[in-house]
């Protein structure tokens, strides 16, 4: 299951904006952090899907979720404008958003692509 991060746990295990002006990762593993709001519609439909990836890649990469009316100091953080946005963290490197409610396969693409690629 995706662990729900307040702004402080966001802080401790992705990214300190508040002290960084520059990306760094935090965390141990990539991670696929979904922004996201109990009252949109696409959002739900994701929801599940980013429960069933969390399981499948395990050990591999960190699923988190950012409820943008409760943390809208993260959401603001990163220029949330629409939601779903899935924001992808590799270890290493730059973040990537992808807005909108993707599919499964393009999620795994992308997880696979831009996050397990890089890793050897």
């Amino acid at each position: 299951m995706a662990e729900n991060l307040t702004k402080q746990t966001f802080v401790e295990k992705v990214f300190d904006f508040e002290n960084n002006p520059e990306w760094k990762y935090e965390g141990e593993l990539p991670c696929v952090i979904d922004f996201w709001a109990p009252w949109c519609g696409p959002c739900r439909a994701v929801g599940p899907v980013i429960d069933e990836l969390s399981k499948e890649y395990a050990g591999k990469v960190n699923f988190y979720k950012i409820n943008t009316d409760e943390e809208q100091e993260v959401a603001g953080a990163f220029g949330i404008r629409s939601i779903p946005s899935l924001l992808f963290v590799p270890k290493t490197g730059q973040p990537k958003m992808a807005v909108g409610a993707l599919p499964k396969t393009a999620m795994k693409e992308a997880i696979d692509k831009e996050l397990l690629a890089t890793v050897n």
